[in-house]
């Protein structure tokens, strides 16, 4: 017998069937639980006559306003009641004390606090939780005010910090006592913990102990607090006693800081040291059985007293300057608890606080790397002015206390981090029990100790007052060799080391560039070396692996950017020794863009031949700078730029900007030519351009119908139009405003009857301006006749429509928009 459909295919009908009426039961349940939270549950029927039937329906009806839950409710009630007596109780002691004898204020109290104690206990037996727990705030509060009536009536003449370090160590025993003893209640046990907070700090206090005492105090009240933080009896008492562990603590350690820091001797830094060295171990004592977070900042924190602690003794024996390397030493020996048996998290804290002590020894060092950098740069407005005086750095009148050890600091340092890039594996196995670095930590291991390094040979001739030359042959060879790194690390596929080689090798150039320009022959030397430099990096720089193919396209472009830029520098440079003026050095400046442009040509769409060509192209805008205090050379410089940007669109790919831009120029070349000249009829020069552009123009077009009309007619008619434009502005004459406006016209209307773009916007935008000085006499009388407050009227009635209007503006302005879109 054949099944029709097949099995298989009946399985899956029915599987599809199933899961529909599943997800329909589902959306069917969710109605149903929406439905009963919004209706009210039905009343239960009264019952029926036997033999009736029961009511099948209900009436709904919205639900009430919730009630408050009677345990909330209760909360809030006995809390207020508390305080209310908490408040009474003060206002007794304090202000109603004077007016009862000795015996009646003992009795009362004493009876009410001993009432306050032992109700809680029978109101636990009764299942009155709440109600004991509000009695026995009362009665704490109560022992509170018994211990400052017992100062003021038996002991007055005792001193108020010894008295209350006694206090609140006995209110610490009782409490917990009390607390041990009505397990139930669940405030005595923690507030026992906040009060033993204060024994130790009152009492050095009132004996007037010193600074190394009170901090010792803080320091024993911290490791009690992390003892009971241990093993303390319910989550209240031990996060108690962790917050107060880590106030008393922290408070210690920062007293014992500031007394390691300011001892003179090493003798007198041997008791803060101590100290420090006991508050780590009371930090490493309390985390290590705490949460991650807290274990690691326990290390951290341990970690950091343990240098402190160190650190200050052999800091108070040592020169001011090597104060910084001596913290740096005790922080790298620091790294040998990778292997102590400590708990992972606090021992990532002791690797952070190694990690902290050296980043802040970089820092430290960080002002000396500026005031060599911007010494050159502070510098720029005296060019040739002979070898600076002082430091090589070129920055008189400013000193920095650790410019001597700076580049101790960051050598080690960077001798350090580039052992760990040399050696990683070794490291991930020596730290494998603390942390797991992972392979972009290696990267950046690698890339930190090239720029630490860079930075401490930087600062080297400076921190040894070493010769002018010396300091610009040791940053001139620095840039060379930051550019071999980069080479060899492209190749290798080391992207970050590659990265931060490419970036310290640019900031060095320039470095050295701004501090050569104190020396004209220095000058010469060092940016001729930076442009050999520069682009034999971009000419040799290859990768081996497919993955560095963008930081070699950054590698390329850069180099040969900056080599276009050292080029500039020189072109500059020997126009001055020429001693050419200004204008007449320009044209040394287009030297630059025109190698560029035969590179570019020569390299056709590789990988740095855009960035050369705009760096070239820097280069002409430049020159046309130098060029414009004297008009004549202007347009020359002018001229010659349009000669190389006509050469680039030569290129296909770049034949549209760059076409433009060479008619802009040869444009712009006529007018400053003519303007130069003291011509005052341009027409005359610009008519016999303009002609055979526009017969040359209509034979394009008849040969390629698509051609733009800026294209065919765009230069030829700008050639004529735009300089007559000035020239009429300039003209008192009506002859020549008219007939130029005719001309407009008429170049508007073929525009607008041939739909050619160019001639309906160029001769409209000459047919307005020309309008415009016909009409601006008339409109500067009309407005000066019109009162002051009518122009803005105006404006704002304007504005206002406009607004009003905006979307049928805004269609407008689309369908003008695509109308001009659609001529040629």
């Amino acid at each position: 017998m054949e099944h029709v459909p097949p099995p298989a295919e009946e399985l899956a009908l029915l599987d599809r069937e199933l899961a529909r009426l599943d997800a329909r039961r589902m959306q069917l349940l969710t109605r149903r639980a929406w439905l009963l939270s919004v209706l009210q549950p039905p009343a239960t029927p009264p019952a029926a006559p036997p033999g009736r039937p029961g009511p099948a329906a209900f009436t709904p009806s919205f639900p009430s306003a919730a009630p408050v839950p009677p345990r909330s409710a209760q909360n809030v009630l006995l809390t207020l009641g508390g305080l209310l007596l908490t408040i009474a109780a003060i206002a007794f002691t304090l202000v109603s004390w004077g007016q009862m004898g000795i015996g009646g204020r003992s009795a009362v109290l004493a009876l009410v606090t001993v009432a306050a104690l032992a109700t809680p206990a029978v109101l636990l037996r009764r299942g009155l939780s709440s109600t004991a727990e509000s009695l026995g705030a009362l009665a704490l509060v109560l022992m509170v005010l018994d211990a400052y009536a017992l100062h003021r009536v038996a002991a007055p003449d005792t001193g108020g910090l010894g008295f209350a370090s006694a206090a609140s160590a006995v209110l610490a025993v009782l409490w917990a006592a009390y607390g041990l003893a009505l397990g139930k209640l669940r405030l005595p046990l923690p507030m026992a913990v906040v009060s033993v907070q204060f024994t130790l700090v009152l009492w050095t206090w009132a004996v007037g102990a010193q600074a190394s005492v009170f901090a010792g105090a803080l320091l024993l009240t911290a490791a009690l607090d992390c003892a009971i933080a241990l093993r303390g009896k319910g989550v209240a008492v031990r996060t108690t006693a962790a917050v107060g562990g880590c106030l008393a603590g922290a408070a210690g350690l920062l007293v014992a800081l500031a007394l390691s820091v300011t001892a003179g001797t090493p003798a007198a830094a041997v008791a803060p040291g101590a100290l420090l060295l006991a508050g780590a171990a009371v930090a490493l004592f309390g985390v290590w059985r705490a949460p991650k977070e807290f274990a690691v900042a326990g290390g951290l924190s341990a970690g950091l007293a343990v240098v402190a602690g160190v650190g200050g003794v052999l800091y108070a024996g040592a020169a001011a300057d090597w104060s910084v390397p001596v913290y740096l030493l005790c922080g790298l020996v620091l790294l040998t608890a990778v292997r102590a048996p400590l708990p992972r998290p606090a021992g990532q804290g002791v690797l952070w606080a190694s990690g902290v002590v050296v980043a802040g020894s970089v820092l430290s060092a960080a002002p000396a790397v500026g005031m060599t950098l911007m010494g050159p740069v502070s510098r720029l407005t005296a060019v040739w002015s002979g070898v600076p005086q002082g430091r090589a750095l070129g920055l008189e009148g400013m000193e920095w206390s650790q410019l001597s050890t700076a580049p101790v600091i960051l050598l080690v340092v960077a001798g350090l981090t580039g052992a760990a890039y040399r050696w990683w594996a070794w490291c991930v196995r020596a730290a494998g029990a603390v942390v797991s670095p992972g392979a972009a930590w290696r990267g950046a291991a690698g890339a930190s100790a090239l720029v630490l390094g860079w930075a401490g040979l930087l600062v080297l001739p400076v921190s040894l007052d070493a010769p002018y030359a010396v300091a610009v042959a040791v940053q001139a060879l620095l840039v060379a060799a930051l550019l071999a790194v980069t080479v060899r690390a492209v190749r290798l596929g080391a992207g970050p080391v590659a990265s931060a080689a490419l970036v310290c090798a640019v900031v060095g150039a320039v470095s050295a560039g701004t501090l050569s320009l104190a020396v004209e022959p220095a000058t010469y030397g060092v940016f001729g070396a930076l442009l050999v430099l520069f682009g034999a990096a971009a000419v040799v720089t290859r990768a081996d692996a497919a993955s560095a193919a963008r930081v070699t396209r950054l590698m390329q472009a850069v180099s040969a950017c900056a080599a276009v830029v050292c080029a500039m520098v020189l072109a500059g440079a020997l126009g001055a020794s020429l001693e050419l003026a200004t204008y007449r050095a320009a044209p040394l400046m287009l030297v630059v863009p025109t190698v560029t442009v035969l590179l570019g040509a020569r390299l056709r769409g590789g990988p740095p031949t855009l960035p050369v060509e705009l760096t070239g192209a820097v280069a002409g805008v430049v020159a046309v700078a130098m060029a414009v205090p004297d008009a004549p050379f202007l347009a020359l410089v002018l001229a010659l730029c349009g000669v190389l940007a006509a050469g680039t669109a030569v290129r296909a790919e770049r034949r549209p900007a760059a076409g433009y831009l060479a008619v802009v120029l040869f444009v712009l070349a006529t007018w400053v030519r003519l303007s130069a000249s003291d011509v005052s009829a341009p027409e005359a020069y610009t008519l016999p351009v303009t002609l055979p552009a526009l017969v040359v123009g209509v034979l394009r077009r008849r040969r390629d119908p698509a051609a733009s009309s800026w294209t065919a007619y765009g230069a030829g008619l700008a050639a004529t139009l735009v300089p007559s434009v000035f020239a009429a502005w300039a003209d008192p004459s009506w002859v020549r405003p008219l007939l130029l406006g005719l001309a407009a016209l008429v170049i508007t209307l073929a525009g607008a009857r041939l739909r050619l773009q160019a001639l309906l916007l160029l001769g409209g935008a000459v047919l307005a301006m020309d309008a415009l000085h016909e009409l601006a006499p008339y409109v500067i009388q009309v407005v000066g006749a019109l009162p002051r407050w009518l122009p803005p009227a105006l404006a704002g009635l304007l504005l206002l429509v406009v607004g009003a209007t905006y979307e049928q503006r805004l269609r407008d302005a689309r369908r003008v928009k695509d109308a001009l879109g659609r001529m040629r």
